[in-house]
C-alpha cells in the first residue's frame, strides 16, 4: 500500500445494488436472514465435531475447517453489505478496501484447495480402504491443512498488495457488492496488462487446476463405486460424495464465472449476481449439503441436543 499517497482515491463507494433502490428494504431483510442461518449453520458444525470425539477423523475434520472458511468469508463480505443496503454510508475506506480484498482472497483461496484435500480424502478411502489409515495419516492430513491455508495466505498477499500499488486517480465508484478484484482493477490509472496475465494464470493453478484433480479423483471413485458388490455399501459411498460434490459445483462453476471470464463477458448486475452465488450461497448451503446428508453428522446433533436439554432441565 506504500503508493497510496500517489492516489487521490481515499476512499471509494461500494454501489451495491443501488441500481434498485426501491428493493433496498427487502434485499436488506433477505441477506440479514440468509447471513444469520449461515453463521448459525456453520457454528453448529464447527461445535458438533469440534466435541463428538468420534467425528476426529479427516474427513469431518477436513469440514471443520471447511465451515471456519466459510463463516469467515461471509463476515468478510456481508456486515459491509449490510450497511450499505441499510443506511447512506456506501464508502469503504482505501484501507478497508485493502482488507476486504485481502481476506476475499484468502479465504477463497484457502477454501479452493480445501475443497481438493477433501476429493483426495474420499478418493482414499474408497479407492484404498485398507490402506486409507497409512494414506490419510494425521502427519499427511496437517500437511493437507496448512498447505491450503498457507497458498491462500500468499495468494491474498501477492494479489492485493500488487493491486493497490496501482495509482488510483478516480472515479472511486465500485459497482460491485465488495471490493473484489475484477473490480477495483477497472478503477485504476494504470496500464495493467502484466497484472492481467498473472491473475489469468494463477487462477488457472487456483481454481481449474485443483477443479481438475477434483474431476480425475471422482472418475476414480465413480469406477471404485461401480465395483462394490454391496448395493448399501454404493448408496453410503454415493451419499458420501455427492455432498462434496454438490459444494464443489457450487463453488467452483460461480467463482470460474466470475474470474475467468473476458471483460465484457457479463454485465455488472450479473456479475453481482454470481458473487453473492459463492460468497453467499455456498456458506449457506454447506451445512445442508454435509448434515442432512450425513448421519453420522445427524446423530451427533442429535446426542449434542439432548445434552443441551439434559443441562436446560437440570
Amino acid at each position: 500500500m506504500k503508493k497510496q499517497n500517489q492516489s487521490s482515491v481515499a476512499e471509494f463507494v461500494l454501489l451495491g445494488f443501488s441500481n434498485f433502490p426501491e428493493l433496498q428494504e427487502q434485499l436488506f431483510g433477505v441477506f440479514l436472514v440468509i447471513y444469520l442461518v449461515t453463521l448459525i449453520g456453520n457454528a453448529i458444525i464447527i461445535v458438533i465435531i469440534s466435541l463428538d470425539q468420534s467425528l476426529h477423523i479427516p474427513m469431518y475434520l477436513f469440514l471443520l475447517n471447511l465451515s471456519v472458511v466459510e463463516v469467515s468469508f461471509s463476515a468478510v463480505i456481508m456486515p459491509k453489505m449490510l450497511v450499505v443496503l441499510s443506511t447512506e454510508k456506501t464508502t469503504i475506506s482505501f484501507a478497508g478496501c485493502f482488507a476486504q480484498m485481502y481476506f476475499i482472497l484468502l479465504f477463497g483461496g484457502t477454501e479452493c484447495f480445501l475443497l481438493g484435500a477433501m476429493a483426495y480424502d474420499r478418493f482414499a478411502a474408497i479407492c484404498h480402504p485398507l490402506s486409507y489409515s497409512m494414506i490419510m495419516r494425521k502427519s499427511v492430513f496437517m500437511k493437507l491443512v496448512l498447505f491450503s491455508w498457507a497458498l491462500g495466505f500468499m495468494l491474498a498477499t501477492v494479489q492485493t498488495t500488487w493491486v493497490f500499488n496501482f495509482p488510483f486517480c478516480g472515479p472511486n465508484r465500485i459497482n460491485h457488492i465488495s471490493c473484489e478484484t475484477p473490480a477495483v482493477l477497472e478503477l485504476a490509472c494504470a496500464d495493467i496488462f502484466l497484472f492481467e496475465i498473472y491473475a489469468f494464470t494463477g487462477t488457472i493453478l487456483i481454481i481449474v487446476f485443483p477443479f481438475l484433480l477434483i474431476i480425475l479423483s471422482y472418475i476414480r471413485v465413480l469406477f471404485a463405486i461401480l465395483k462394490m458388490p454391496s448395493t448399501t455399501g454404493r448408496q453410503k459411498a454415493f451419499s458420501t460424495c455427492a455432498s462434496h460434490i454438490t459444494s464443489v459445483t457450487l463453488f467452483y462453476g460461480t467463482a470460474s464465472m466470475t474470474y475467468l471470464q473476458p471483460k465484457s463477458g457479463y454485465s455488472p448486475e450479473t456479475k453481482k449476481l454470481m458473487s453473492l452465488a459463492y460468497s453467499l450461497l455456498t456458506p449457506l448451503l454447506n451445512p445442508l449439503i454435509y448434515s442432512l446428508r450425513n448421519s453420522e453428522m445427524k446423530r451427533a446433533l442429535m446426542k449434542l441436543w439432548r445434552r443441551i436439554m439434559v443441562l436446560h432441565t437440570v
